[in-house]
């Protein structure tokens, strides 16, 4: 399975096109669905960054990322089916290009070779490079690279790049997603629960399929269901299903995945990135309950507009930050550790002190050093989108006033 939770992400966000005739959810953008999009890049984080285990339990973000994405690909497909799948490409592929430039260019410097790299079959290592051109599988990193004494951890390639395993489940669940609308609109119940079948036979051990291979179908069992639920969302099935009926259902779903977790319990406990059969099960109940309650907002409504320009920023900035948030979570060690060389943090307190507060530091410097990298590498995100690049798209214009997400 991938390794770790990553939000991601779907990593654009036009909602333009009307839904299909004969009902479905109202044109125009969904802030409820931008807020969400916005908890779960910030959970991401924040799980990357301390690794609580229960954050996967709290707020499942690849679960929602993945209905979020079906939603607005379902919306989408009231377009013929290779231009959206295009379109699809078009905007995610050239922010993953400049980052794996960056990373690449990163990894070779620090002596990586992949045609001496073990794990990656030596010829068959420069072939899989082609997977930071269009990730059709895991594009490869060395698991260690560097030494201990140097600026960025041994780990640092693997947390860097290992991120990209969401674009390769992505990019599958876009391209199939023509067939998986069709098979829904005909067969919704089944297609819908179809991935969960399919992770009970595949995450259980129960078949198992090697390699990358393996992975691929693991996510795509674990979040498919998700992602088809998007679909019903869309398409206004939750909503015609009592409210009752759809909590009482996704909290039994939810309760077998939290027993079944507690038995099968990984190297981290609960963490139920671990646990695919678990993280199917808790994530589709959870997706259920928060598209059942979907009040579908023009608007932020009361307090939580104060909270606009940022959910605007992080859902025109989705990819970069998706992307560059491990690394720059990375960056702020050699930071921080600046400070222990400071004259008066050289008393044993004073070095108790920052040892103890180091992760809430790393939680502080991290969200400048993200919005830095809005500002560096956003526009491409822009130039994706055949759009002016703009340095902080939070939706306001120069004298402060909204002008709307942009399109």
């Amino acid at each position: 399975m991938n390794p770790g939770p990553t939000a991601g992400a779907d990593l654009r966000t036009d909602d333009r096109t009307p839904p299909p005739a004969g009902g479905g959810r109202p044109p125009g953008r969904d802030r409820y669905l931008d807020l969400l999009r916005s908890v779960a890049l910030v959970r991401v984080v924040v799980y990357h960054l301390f690794g609580w285990a229960w954050l996967t339990i709290l707020f499942p973000s690849m679960g929602v990322m993945f209905a979020l994405a079906g939603s607005l690909m379902a919306r989408s497909l009231s377009r013929p089916a290779l231009g959206v799948i295009r379109g699809r490409l078009r905007r995610l592929l050239p922010p993953m290009w400049l980052f794996g430039a960056v990373i690449l260019t990163m990894m070779f410097a620090a002596g990586w070779n992949p045609l001496d790299d073990p794990d990656h079959g030596g010829v068959w290592g420069l072939v899989e490079l082609f997977d930071y051109v269009v990730p059709i599988g895991a594009p490869p990193f060395p698991w260690q690279l560097g030494s201990r004494s140097g600026l960025l951890e041994e780990t640092w390639a693997v947390q860097a790049a290992g991120v990209l395993w969401y674009l390769r489940a992505y990019l599958w669940f876009v391209i199939a997603s023509p067939v998986l609308l069709w098979a829904f609109r005909r067969a919704p119940w089944a297609t819908v629960l179809a991935p969960l079948a399919l992770t009970a036979v595949v995450g259980t051990g129960l078949v198992t399929i090697p390699g990358e291979t393996g992975n691929a179908v693991g996510d795509f069992g674990v979040y498919g269901a998700c992602w088809v639920l998007g679909f019903a969302h869309h398409d206004g099935v939750l909503a015609r299903i009592p409210r009752y009926l759809a909590v009482s259902v996704s909290a039994l779903v939810m309760a077998f995945g939290l027993w079944w977790a507690s038995g099968h319990l990984g190297p981290d406990g609960w963490d139920l990135n671990d646990i695919p059969l678990a993280q199917a099960c808790w994530s589709f109940g959870f997706v259920v309950i928060l598209l059942q309650y979907s009040p579908s907002w023009q608007e932020l409504p009361g307090r939580l507009r104060r909270w606009d320009p940022l959910v605007t920023l992080s859902n025109n900035r989705a990819v970069t930050i998706y992307l560059w948030h491990n690394l720059l979570i990375m960056a702020t060690v050699p930071v921080i550790d600046l400070a222990y060389d400071l004259p008066f943090l050289q008393s044993d307190t004073a070095v108790a002190a920052l040892d103890s507060s180091y992760n809430i530091l790393m939680f502080l410097l991290v969200w400048p050093l993200i919005g830095l990298m809005i500002v560096a590498a956003g526009w491409a995100e822009d130039l994706a989108a055949k759009r002016r690049p703009r340095l902080w798209p939070d939706g306001r214009d120069k004298g402060g006033r909204r002008h709307g997400l942009a399109r």
